[in-house]
C-alpha cells in the first residue's frame, strides 16, 4: 500500500468565528495563508506525490500554499457535510431555533439539518472516494476538511474508540496512513 496523507485545509474566518461551514466556498483567512506557510517545511519531500482536493477554494488555495504550483485532481465527494440552512452561522445564532434543537438532539451522526445531509451521508460519500483512492500505488497527498478527515479515520481506525471530533486535525495538519498504521502530520 501507498502513502495516503489527509491534510486539513487552513484557516478560513468562519473556522475563527466556529461558524457551520461545509458547503460554503470559503478562501483561507490571511491568519490560516501566514500559519500555513509556518508549516510548509514539515511537508517538503512530498512533492513528487500525486495530489487530490475537495475543489474547495480553501483546499486548493492550502495546496498552493504548502506545495506551489502542482498539478492536482479535484474530487467533490471529499467535500465538507453541507450544514444546510445553519450554513455560516454559529452556535449561538441558533440555539433558540427549534429546528437546530431538533437538529442537534439524539443522534447528531444520522439527524439531517434542513436543506443539508447528515454526518453519516457525508461519511458514506467520503469513504466511497477514499477506498478508491486507496488502490492507487502512488504515494497521494489529499488536502480536504477536518470532519471528512476525522470520519475516515473513524472508520479506518475503530478499535481506537475515537469519535469523529477526536479524530479531527487543526487546521493545515492531518495524518500520513501507510501499511495499516497512521502518523499526526504537519505538526512543528
Amino acid at each position: 500500500m501507498s502513502a495516503v496523507y489527509l491534510i486539513r485545509h487552513g484557516m478560513t474566518e468562519a473556522n475563527r468565528k466556529r461558524l457551520y461551514c461545509g458547503s460554503t466556498d470559503l478562501s483561507l483567512s490571511a491568519e490560516g495563508v501566514r500559519a500555513l506557510e509556518a508549516l510548509r517545511p514539515s511537508y517538503a519531500g512530498l512533492e513528487g506525490c500525486r495530489f487530490i482536493t475537495s475543489g474547495m477554494r480553501r483546499t486548493d488555495e492550502t495546496l498552493s500554499v504548502l506545495f506551489g504550483d502542482v498539478p492536482f485532481a479535484s474530487e467533490p465527494r471529499l467535500r465538507e457535510v453541507d450544514f444546510g440552512v445553519f450554513e455560516m452561522r454559529s452556535y449561538d445564532e441558533l440555539r433558540d431555533r427549534p429546528d437546530y434543537q431538533a437538529w442537534i438532539a439524539g443522534d447528531n451522526e444520522k439527524n439531517v439539518p434542513p436543506g443539508g445531509e447528515s454526518g453519516a451521508q457525508m461519511t458514506a460519500r467520503a469513504l466511497a472516494c477514499f477506498r478508491e483512492i486507496l488502490r492507487s500505488e502512488r504515494d497521494t497527498v489529499i488536502v480536504t476538511h477536518g470532519g471528512v478527515i476525522a470520519s475516515i479515520m473513524a472508520a479506518m481506525f475503530p478499535a481506537e474508540g475515537k469519535n469523529r471530533y477526536e479524530w479531527q486535525p487543526a487546521p493545515g495538519q492531518g495524518y500520513r496512513l501507510e501499511g495499516g498504521g497512521y502518523t499526526p502530520w504537519g505538526q512543528l
